[in-house]
């Protein structure tokens, strides 16, 4: 089924120089992979005029000071601190002004974020899911979607991950429980007048 563009966002879900890029500290090969395909999904939408959306994972050095039980730091390591060169964007990706960018301090897009309210400001209803990595933070934030009524897509091949157990496990969940799934190839949009 065609997706209206009016009502559909391309969500691109932390690809950033510190997942993606070999010099970043939570660098993943699949996660590099995955930058040509989510670009291609993200042209695909500016050419379509469907919005697309960027979330960077951004922490400040102090986040998780006096954190009783979360804390991503003891978890990962320190990554993508606010302000550093780990926090940008991928230079591949064509970030256009039209486009939305969220910074979010955990796994969830939606989780203290502007998100749900840019997206239903604009009457967007379907979100097709991309980036890295794929059993985190788009897991989280499409769940969280689901729960918020927007219709979560995972587009399974434009997914990074660390294992290929990691991205199997983050597909047949969407698909089984709160989401659905698609190939970037089978991602149609309906013709804008």
């Amino acid at each position: 089924m065609p997706y209206d563009p009016d009502s559909t966002a391309v969500v691109v879900v932390d690809m950033q120089n510190g997942f993606c890029h070999p010099d970043g500290s939570l660098y993943t090969p699949a996660s590099e992979a995955a930058i040509d395909d989510v670009a291609a999904l993200v042209d695909r939408a500016h050419e379509t005029g469907a919005r697309v959306v960027y979330t960077r994972d951004v922490h400040p050095p102090e986040q998780f000071d006096g954190a009783n039980y979360y804390d991503e730091f003891e978890r990962w390591g320190e990554h993508v601190l606010e302000g550093s060169w780990e926090a940008q964007l991928v230079d591949e990706l064509d970030v256009r002004p039209g486009d939305h960018v969220v910074e979010k301090h955990t796994y969830d897009a939606f989780h203290e974020t502007e998100l749900d309210g840019w997206l239903s400001a604009r009457g967007i209803d379907d979100l097709l899911i991309c980036g890295t990595l794929a059993n985190v933070c788009v897991l989280h934030t499409a769940g969280s979607a689901g729960l918020r009524d927007y219709r979560p897509v995972l587009v399974t091949d434009t997914l990074g991950y660390i294992e290929e157990a990691d991205r199997e496990y983050a597909v047949d969940h969407a698909d089984w429980l709160f989401g659905e799934t698609t190939t970037r190839d089978a991602v149609d949009f309906l013709p804008t007048c």
